[in-house]
């Protein structure tokens, strides 16, 4: 069996809303047009005097996860304006300081592989606007708190 690539456009990413913490309501932040998760690692040199070749080594002694979008901003056909919930949610954390800033998003596959995730974090670098002809664009860094949690990948079956 040939092996095939996997596509990009199928990740996904959920952010949690509603006042019960255990059972939230998972809304899709909607009109993304990139995504990317990227960890950034501190290490520290590890080498002494018992390798006799020369060889180095390095340990990682922390990391941190952050994800990267980027997207349009949607809103509904209503005469009343109503923006997506999902990017929705995102922008009003952006705005926040502190604890307060702090939200939980998942992302994950939407091909049903097992690259499903969910952790706590802040928005940061929040950008919208553009020029006269440009349709708007949505850009935002989702910075973790703490290490991400592998969970079940909320679209495979069982």
């Amino acid at each position: 069996m040939a092996l095939r690539s996997l596509l990009a456009k199928d990740w996904r990413l959920d952010v949690a809303t509603g006042s019960d913490p255990e059972n939230p309501i998972w809304l899709p932040v909607r009109g993304l047009t990139s995504f990317q998760e990227t960890t950034d690692d501190n290490t520290e040199e590890d080498s002494d005097f018992d390798d006799e070749e020369g060889w180095g080594s390095s340990v990682v002694t922390g990391r941190t996860w952050q994800i990267e979008a980027e997207g349009r901003r949607k809103r509904t056909d209503a005469t009343v304006f109503t923006a997506d919930p999902g990017q929705e949610a995102i922008r009003k954390a952006a705005r926040k300081v502190g604890f307060e800033a702090n939200i939980v998003v998942r992302w994950y596959r939407r091909d049903g592989a097992n690259d499903a995730y969910e952790g706590v974090c802040t928005v940061s670098e929040f950008t919208k606007g553009g020029s006269v002809t440009d349709l708007e664009p949505l850009n935002f860094t989702l910075l973790g708190q703490g290490a991400p949690v592998e969970i079940a990948n909320p679209v495979a079956t069982p």
